[in-house]
């Protein structure tokens, strides 16, 4: 298949998949689209009625006229009655037929039958003259007053009066109908577009933790919010343009051959050389939105980075090298950009005057040639109202044409917006499950997140209500074995049970439903302390809020509050201290009621006067449930039940304090070191500094 194929293969298929989202609001669109239908009709009701008007009425003077007994629709002249010969009833007898034809600005009574009014006109001497071709035609005729020949102008006053209410009529129709279709047109796309970006929240929410680490944040709202918004512009501004545009032209195409089959069939050239035209145009175009889009997304991207990493910019002076990898972004996205203005420049305005030009030779040639050959003589209404409806064919081609740069962005942005929801996710089950008793096993457990394992043959129990502390050097394999137990990743060797059953037997959230966490740095969202312990989950009540804040001493350090437990929290609890969003955490873990309860160093960050109050807190919280702890500051897990010391992704000892310094390993060098009884060596400092990357992988989780 050839990239072309596929581009294709690939815009059908978010044709369809955007067709079957429109369906959603399918009573909405059905009835624009019948408004729309019928604002075309009672808009392209004019032309016919300029027509009628034209060459019944205004025109209709030139007609035959009979010498008439009968008063009714007739005219008095010089003492005669006179009735244009369409108004005659069936039978009604005619007298001496007549005509009056116009040349210059005045009128000439013909007293006879005129073969041909057709041709050149002169009036002379009493001789009206009329040449066409090599013939000539001479009648004698009296020039009329401007009385006279409004007399005989009169009987088509009603006639263009109730044309001008039909054609008011028309217009109010007209505007209705607009009306009505731009409101159901916009409340039915607003409905699609709400259902997506539901939907692709949703699917986020279902997406595995790993995912994000690769894909920066401010890339994943782009696609929820500006591409999204993108596709939104493809049903409220390109639909409505581009459906309206078809009906109007094929109801202009259908008045078209109403008046002349043949120039009918010769007029849509037009079809074929736009069909054309927008496929050259989104050749290119598509090239340049999707670089458009891109940067967009990367920009987005950048601002979130720099707004999170906001401090360490300051403080290590990178503003310019920031600034500048944010201008040369800035500065490809405007290129972009004006590659798309100088392609929309040369094709919209461009291709709506080539088109309109050769319409109208196309009208003129037909005309003039039949003229010519006296073959295709038309009225002057019929030609009024080809000249009419061919402009009014260009009003909606213009629309469609200036529409093509939004229709090939939306379509570039419904790409990039499905490409998200065509991600795997986790699978979302139903109900729930008893909360387990929490006895954990790992059972030759290896995992590798790409090639290398990073957790080797790992073997431990953890029997309900038990405190297991891991401890060891970053990237030893801490988080990584809590990333195995929530199901995050699931290990390429051995098995993880929890009460004997294989927690791949679990469902995902099922599992995570007894499971809590307290992180080092913790995640608090924007509403109120109240709120940050429930995360508005209606089966936790405000007493149990409270109960929970006080069991772990929050009470003590948020009392003083203005509004208590209803103090607002905004950007992450930047408003709160580090020891205030700690207890919070635990607020939140303790309500949740978890049998299996991990800790990611919670007392990392809390100072010394705190941290009595901290460990008071644990207590509470780690009573009657499985612990996990995961500490660099070894004081805080002395009363383990079972320290695991990993090495490399290894269980290098194992065992209670007491018993692993007595066994003057690894672990007793690390206490021995972080008591200050020898001086901290270079790769001991080493091993303590980065603490963060393993809390950043599950603040992610957490976030997730």
């Amino acid at each position: 298949m050839t990239p072309t194929d596929q581009t294709i293969s690939s815009e059908s298929g978010i044709a369809k998949r955007l067709f079957r989202y429109a369906l959603t609001a399918k009573g909405t669109f059905i009835a624009a689209l019948i408004m729309l239908t019928i604002g075309v009709a009672a808009e392209l009701a004019g032309p016919f009625i300029a027509k009628n008007m034209i060459d019944n009425h205004i025109l209709g003077i030139e007609k035959p006229y009979f010498e008439t007994s009968s008063t009714e629709q007739s005219v008095s002249y010089n003492g005669k009655h006179y009735k244009r010969g369409d108004r005659f009833e069936q039978g009604e007898n005619q007298g001496q037929e007549v005509r009056i034809l116009q040349t210059g600005r005045s009128f000439y009574f013909i007293n006879e039958q005129v073969i041909r009014s057709e041709g050149e006109r002169s009036f002379q001497d009493g001789v009206f003259t009329i040449a066409y071709r090599n013939d000539h035609a001479e009648y004698p005729a009296v020039k009329m007053s401007t009385s006279e020949v409004f007399a005989f102008y009169e009987p088509e006053l009603p006639g263009i009066y109730k044309l001008v209410q039909l054609f008011l009529i028309a217009l109010v129709i007209s505007m209705i109908t607009v009306f009505a279709r731009t409101y159901w047109l916009q409340s039915a796309a607003n409905r699609v577009i709400q259902k997506l970006r539901t939907d692709v929240y949703a699917h986020i929410q279902r997406l595995p933790v790993y995912f994000f680490d690769n894909l920066p944040a401010g890339k994943v709202v782009s696609r929820v919010t500006n591409d999204t918004e993108g596709v939104k512009d493809l049903f409220v501004a390109v639909l409505a343009n581009f459906s309206s545009g078809m009906v109007y032209i094929t109801g202009v195409y259908v008045a078209l051959f109403l008046l002349d089959v043949k120039l009918g069939l010769i007029s849509l050239f037009i079809i074929p050389m736009l069909v054309i035209w927008t496929v050259l145009y989104r050749k290119f175009a598509t090239k340049y939105n999707i670089i458009i889009r891109s940067r967009l997304s990367e920009i987005n991207a950048i601002i979130n980075e720099s707004i999170q990493g906001m401090p360490i910019i300051r403080v290590f002076r990178r503003q310019k090298a920031t600034q500048e990898e944010f201008e040369a972004l800035n500065e490809d996205y405007m290129a972009h950009q004006n590659k798309m203005l100088n392609l929309n420049s040369l094709t919209t305005h461009n291709l709506v005057n080539v088109l309109r030009n050769l319409s109208f030779v196309v009208i003129l040639w037909y005309f003039g040639a039949g003229s010519l050959d006296g073959a295709g003589i038309v009225s002057i209404g019929v030609l009024y109202a080809f000249v009419d409806l061919m402009g009014r064919m260009f009003q909606p081609i213009t629309g469609m044409v200036n529409q093509l740069a939004a229709l090939d962005s939306s379509i570039v942005s419904a790409k990039r917006v499905f490409e998200l929801m065509d991600e795997t996710g986790e699978k979302v089950t139903d109900g729930s499950m008893p909360r387990y008793l929490g006895n954990v096993e790992f059972n030759n457990v290896s995992f590798a997140y790409k090639k290398d394992f990073v957790l080797k043959d790992i073997t431990f129990e953890a029997k309900q209500g038990q405190t297991i502390a891991l401890v060891g050097h970053t990237g030893s394999g801490k988080s990584s074995i809590i990333n195995l137990l929530f199901r995050f990743y699931d290990p390429q060797k051995g098995t993880i049970t929890i009460d004997g059953q294989p927690v791949t037997d679990i469902p995902k959230q099922w599992l995570r439903q007894h499971m809590g966490i307290v992180l080092q740095d913790p995640y608090l969202f924007t509403g109120t302390i109240a709120s940050n312990v429930s995360l508005g989950d209606s089966r936790i009540t405000r007493d149990q809020i409270n109960k929970a804040l006080c069991d772990v001493g929050a009470d003590r350090l948020l009392g003083h509050l203005p509004l208590g437990f209803d103090e607002p929290v905004i950007e992450k609890g930047s408003t709160l201290s580090a020891g205030q969003r700690q207890l919070i955490s635990f607020a939140r873990a303790l309500a949740f009621n978890p049998a299996i309860l991990i800790l990611d160093e919670a007392t990392a960050n809390i100072d010394t006067e705190t941290e009595a109050l901290i460990q008071d807190a644990l207590e509470v919280l780690k009573k009657g449930r499985t612990t996990f702890i995961i500490a660099h500051r070894l004081s805080t897990i002395r009363s383990a039940d079972q320290i695991l010391v990993l090495h490399r992704g290894e269980i290098v000892e194992r065992g209670s304090h007491d018993e692993l310094m007595e066994l003057r390993g690894r672990y007793y060098k690390m206490y021995q070191l972080q008591q200050g009884s020898q001086a901290p060596s270079q790769q001991s400092l080493s091993e303590r500094e980065p603490v963060a990357t393993g809390v950043a992988v599950k603040f992610a989780g957490e976030a997730t």
